[in-house]
C-alpha cells in the first residue's frame, strides 16, 4: 500500500502555485508590497489635500461674509495646498533620488554593487 502512494506522487507532484488570473501573484516580494504602499500612499495623500483645497473653497464661497468662517475657510485653504506642496515635494524627491542615484523608490530597483 505505501508502495502505490509513493508511487503516485512521484508520478503527479501537487502544484500549489496559483494559475489562471492569479498566476501573477507569484511574483509578490517584500519589495512589491513596499513600493505599493508607498504609491498608494502618496495618491491618498493628494486626494485628500485636494478635496480638502476643494471644500475649503467651498466653505469659503458660502461664508456669506462672516469674519470667523472666511477665515475657518482660508486657514483650510492654506492647509491644504501646504499638504499639496508637501505631497508633490516627496514625489520629486523621489524622482530625484531616481536620477541620480539610480535607485527606484516606487520599483525598488536598487543596483548591485559589481566590481568592474
Amino acid at each position: 500500500m505505501t508502495t502505490l502512494f509513493s508511487t503516485v506522487l512521484a508520478q503527479s507532484p501537487i502544484n500549489i502555485s496559483p494559475g489562471g488570473q492569479f498566476s501573477g501573484l507569484n511574483n509578490i516580494t517584500i519589495a512589491n508590497i513596499i513600493s505599493a504602499l508607498i504609491i498608494l500612499v502618496l495618491i491618498v495623500a493628494a486626494l485628500v489635500f485636494f478635496f480638502m483645497l476643494v471644500w475649503g473653497g467651498v466653505r469659503y464661497i458660502t461664508s456669506g461674509g462672516d469674519k470667523a468662517q472666511t477665515e475657518a475657510a482660508r486657514g483650510q485653504i492654506t492647509a491644504a495646498l501646504v499638504g499639496l506642496v508637501i505631497v508633490f515635494a516627496a514625489w520629486a524627491i523621489i524622482n530625484l533620488v531616481n536620477i541620480f542615484f539610480g535607485v527606484n523608490i516606487l520599483q525598488l530597483n536598487i543596483p548591485n554593487a559589481q566590481a568592474p
